[in-house]
This record gives C-alpha cells, structure tokens and sequence, in this order.
C-alpha cells in the first residue's frame, strides 16, 4: 500500500512562528531592544529538541550548532559540540539538548544547523519494509549536506533572557512539514527537505515527557534535588563533560527510581543515589513546571540500568513473539562503543531470568509481560556476524517496557464491559501500520489472540465521553502480558482526535492548472481531480481520505484572518502574515500559468463541509515543463 493517508502527520503543537531557513536572519533583526541588552549581565536558557510525527521509522542526523540572534544583531552560540540524534524517539518526548548561560537580552531568532552528509534515514515501502533513503536532495535538487533551520520568535512572545529568570525553549523539527519521499520504478526512496522548525516559549501542555540525559553531579537530598550533566541523545558519555551545561533536577515522593537494577521510590532514592559513582549514566523522565521553572522528576534510572552503560541496547516494536524469541520492527541499535546503526528486522532472545521493567511504575515484571506491539528497549548481547539475521542475546540481560502509542478508530464503546470499555479498528502501532503486526499466542486460549480489527482496550477509570464508533482516537500504555488476552492492551491515556486540530495535505501528480476551482476572498476551493497519492486531512494522527467526503474541500482563513501564509514559486519563498495577500498572491500566479503541485494547510476542520479555517498554509507552484 503506497498510499499517505496511512501515514502519521506530525502532532499539531502550539507553536510561536515559524520561518524557513530559506528566510534571512537578517531580516529578523527589528528595532534594537536597548533597555533589555544590559552589558556584562547573564541569564540562564534551556534548550529541548522534539518532533512532530513523520513518516519515518528513523531519521538520524547530526545536530551541528544552534545559535540565537538577540534584537540588536548579536548572534550567540550555544552548542559548542555536535550531536547525533534520531528525532523519531521523540514524537512522545521531548529532550534537553542544553543548558547555556548567555548575555541578557531580548532574542529574535533562533538557528539550527543539521548536518546531513551521514545521515541514515528509514522508511515504509510499499511493502511496508523499511528501507534507507539511497538519496536526499534540497528544493532545487540539489544533493543536501548541511542545513541552517531558522526560527524567528513574534514580537510579541520573544525570548527575554535576564538574571535569575530561567526561560525554556523547545524547538520542533517538524518532519512532516520538512520532508518529501518518493519511491522511484524500482523502489529506491529520494527525500527532498525544506527545513520547518517550531518554537514553544515557556510551554508543557503535557502531552510529551520530557527527558534529561547525562551523568549524575551531586546529590542534595535535604532540598529534595540533584544535579545532571546533560549529555543529550547519542554524545558519549566521556570525555570533557561541562559542554552542554548543567541542570538541577527536582523529586518529589512520588518519584520513581532504577539505581543499578535496584528499584526505589520517593526519598528512599535520593538517598541511594549518594551511592552512585561518580559521573554514572543518569536518564531522567519527568515534567517541566513553570513560576518558576523547575525540571521535576518521574522516574530516574542511573548506573547499570542506564541503556547507554556500555552495553549493547536495541528500541524496537515487538511484531511478533514466538517462545522466547521476539522479533522487533524498526530497531535502533546503539553499540557498546557508542556508535548507532539501524535494522529493519532484529531477533531478540529472552529467558525467563530476563530482567524485565516498566516505565512509570514500581511494580514486579517478567518476561512473560513482553508481548507483540510493545514498545521497549533490550539491554544485551549484539551478534551481527551474520547480516541477513542480526539478533541480540537478553537472556542474561534487561527489557524496559516503555510507553506504547495506538492510533485507530473507535469500534464500539461500553463503559460497563469488565474487560474492556473501548474497541479500536487499529490503524497503526507506534510508527508501524497495524496490517504488519503477528498476534499469534497473545490470547488466553484458542481464537482469543488480539484482533487489530477488533482491538479491545481497558481504559480503567480513563473518561470515554465524546467517543462513540468511527471516531479517530489515539491511545497510549502497554501491551496486555504474552498470552493474556483479552483484554489486549491497558490505557494510561485516551486522547480524542475528532476536534484536534486538523492537517491538510494534498499533491497533484503531474502539477496541475486546474488544481482550484476557485480563489477569492472567502478561500481556496481545492479540485481534487487528478490528484497524486497525498489527499488526506489528519486530526491529530488520524487520517481521512478527502475523496470520501462527497464535496470538494475548501481553505478559509480564520475570524481574524492572520496566520502565516507561504507561497512558492519555482523554489522563491514569499511569507504573507495575512490570507488575503497571500490569496491575491495565489490568484496572481495562477493567472500568469503556474502549477499547483502541492498544498498543506493546518487549522480546525469540519467534515460536514470539508472546510479548513487555516492559520497556516504553505503551497507550491511551478512553471509549466
């Protein structure tokens, strides 16, 4: 199936501004902000990466600077070192990239450079293998290596950094919006990138963990804190370790630990962190809280329970389970030595001595709790002497189950049902379609095995108001224990899709003249005569096929009629801070011949009239050939 409306589009995110980095830094500048440039004076800023969902199994590349440009032209750089990272681990999670000190000020602009040259980038095919980009080119087709991603911040929600007020900044590298696949006659993959990144100033709504990694400093259990050296993603966990700043993490009683394979909880594991060795890999899970802003933890793992100990680790999705040998979808490899590869396909071994834990609880596991969809990381032994059959010995190792995110639509519910209150059609399973997944052996006894048609949810005390059959729903926990089933899967979170906000995306194959047949002030009325495989709007990661709604779609802007607006043409970036410029713009265009070849617009949708009422809207044109 090579069809996009499948596929996860990234989550809508609140979201400052953006620009491309096509955009001029200078142009960011503005008026100079004297009054908050004090000289010789600091302020404290953290810095988080994350990323809305792609259509990607993995996205690896290598994070070579980020600098700031405050109001008066000053450029700082706050990444003296590079870093390589995945940004598919952290579609649910965000992850501290560093803590930097820097002049006071008011900044306007934020810069991220990514280094493309060793990229290693995995997706679906038709198939639903995965396969490694052979090529990644820029919007002019160009072969790609390094990429300058701008973000300016709105006059009004810059960034004011000034002594003793600590200010958080997310950037979100936006991989839906970014990147373009095809898959040529003969199935090899070219991805073009037009770089999108996202700011959220001062922002947690929740709905991803945040995560600090790096080496355990000092401990200071009666303020109830402890301090971390950020090492963040792949960077080695040696070496000069002041590079990426310092962070005190905050716990509370209901903090959870994992020091060494040994589980606490609340200050009884402050108090056994004093234990630890110096320097000692440090993974913190926790949330950001604001007034002031403070880094509070939900679980810590230190020492030998840290997957990036000097082990070998494997994160994967367990497709299927047969004894105790389970194949994982998707797997990231990291090395004992540090370095990171990737496999579609990776054998695990497990045994019933296999360690076995749970994100987010305190609670006894065993491998019998490993069963098919589970989300995890597998500490053990790598053997790749053989490529066509790469597996990884846990026998004598460790399994850490982690959070499982469910997309799908709602089948039926019953609050009342003891086993379980919400039926899903599964579409996907983390980044993988459902159609992929072995359930064999994951049901109590014979013709009990979970059905992704029917997919039977315990939801606990979790609300079901506002579902009812056929709404898009996302769900995330774990995975029902290995033959357990029913039920098949045990809530922590049920997010209802049907009024998330909406992600539009249509292409024309070829690029079309007749692509709108109609432009004015009320909107754009999109014809979806002719259109290539991209003919979808998502609410949140659920996808409807824009042909099934009987009428042709419509872009409108909002009451207010801002937004950002992007328009190209032939590769020339023109950004319109309203709809009825960039619609005269448009109209213009077209009028002069160009093609409609692409158009992807987020806001609120409505089914009953397939309008989107967009507060942001980006659309190719191109010459006739």
């Amino acid at each position: 199936m090579n069809n996009f409306c499948w596929k996860f589009p990234r989550l809508g995110l609140a979201w400052l501004a953006i620009l491309l980095a096509a955009v001029a830094l200078s142009a960011c500048g503005g008026s100079k902000d004297s009054a908050t440039n004090t000289t010789g004076q600091n302020g404290a800023l953290a810095v988080s990466l994350t990323d809305g969902a792609g259509d990607f199994a993995a996205y690896t590349v290598d994070v070579v600077a980020l600098s700031l440009t405050r109001a008066d032209g000053t450029v700082v750089s706050t990444l003296p070192l590079s870093t390589r990272l995945d940004f598919t681990q952290y579609i649910d999670m965000s992850e501290f990239l560093t803590m930097a000190t820097i002049p006071a000020g008011t900044y306007v602009a934020a810069t991220l450079t990514l280094d493309y040259s060793n990229a290693d980038i995995r997706v679906e095919n038709s198939g639903g293998d995965l396969v490694k980009v052979a090529k990644i080119i820029d919007a002019a087709g160009n072969p790609l290596s390094q990429v300058a991603v701008a973000v300016r911040l709105d006059d009004r929600n810059r960034l004011l950094i000034a002594p003793g007020v600590p200010m958080h900044l997310q950037l979100d590298y936006d991989l839906k919006a970014t990147n373009t696949v095809t898959f040529d006659t003969q199935g090899v993959a070219t991805m073009s990138v037009e770089p999108y990144l996202i700011a959220d100033l001062n922002h947690d709504d929740g709905s991803k963990t945040q995560r600090v990694r790096g080496l355990l400093d000092t401990v200071a259990p009666a303020e109830h804190t402890f301090t971390a050296l950020i090492r963040p993603f792949y960077a080695a966990l040696s070496g000069d370790h002041q590079h990426f700043g310092l962070t005190t993490v905050t716990t509370d009683s209901a903090t959870l630990y994992d020091l060494n394979g040994t589980s606490y909880q609340g200050p009884d594991g402050l108090t056994a962190m004093q234990g630890l060795a110096p320097h000692c890999a440090l993974v913190v899970l926790g949330r950001l809280e604001f007034a002031p802003l403070r880094f509070v933890a939900t679980q810590v793992s230190g020492g030998s329970s840290v997957a990036w100990s000097g082990k070998d680790i494997a994160a994967g999705t367990v497709l299927a389970r047969s004894g105790n040998s389970l194949r994982l979808k998707g797997a990231t490899l990291v090395h004992s030595d540090g370095s990171l590869t990737f496999n579609d396909l990776l054998t695990v071994t497990i045994a019933s001595g296999t360690g076995v834990r749970r994100q987010l609880s305190a609670a006894s596991f065993t491998s019998a709790d490993i069963s098919v969809g589970q989300r995890l990381t597998v500490f053990g032994a790598l053997n790749l002497d053989d490529p066509q059959n790469p597996f990884l010995d846990a026998t004598a190792g460790q399994v850490n189950l982690e959070m499982t995110t469910l997309l799908g639509k709602v089948v039926t519910v019953n609050s009342a049902d003891p086993v379980a209150q919400l039926n899903l059609g599964l579409l996907a399973i983390n980044p993988h379609r459902a159609t992929l997944f072995d359930f064999s052996g994951t049901g109590s006894e014979a013709g009990s095995n979970a059905d992704p048609n029917n997919y039977q949810i315990q939801t606990g005390a979790l609300s079901l108001a506002g579902l009812s059959p056929g709404s898009p729903v996302m769900v995330r926990g774990f995975v029902q224990p290995f033959g357990a089933a029913p039920q098949d899967f045990n809530a922590q979170t049920i997010i209802n899709l049907t009024n998330a906000g909406a992600l539009l995306r249509v292409s024309w194959l070829p690029a079309n003249a007749s692509a709108f047949s109609d432009v004015s002030a009320t909107g754009l009325t999109l014809n979806l005569t002719g259109v290539g495989p991209e003919h979808c709007v998502f609410r949140g990661l659920a996808p409807t096929d824009l042909n099934t709604l009987g009428q042709s779609p419509q872009i409108i802007p909002r009451a207010d009629n801002k937004g950002l607006f992007i328009l190209r043409v032939d590769g020339t970036l023109q950004p319109f801070a309203t709809f009825e410029n960039f619609r005269s713009a448009v109209a213009e265009a077209l009028t002069n011949g160009k093609l409609a070849r692409t158009v992807w617009a987020q806001g609120d949708f409505a089914d009953a009239t397939a309008t989107l009422s967009a507060d942001r809207v980006d659309l190719q044109l191109v010459s006739p050939l």
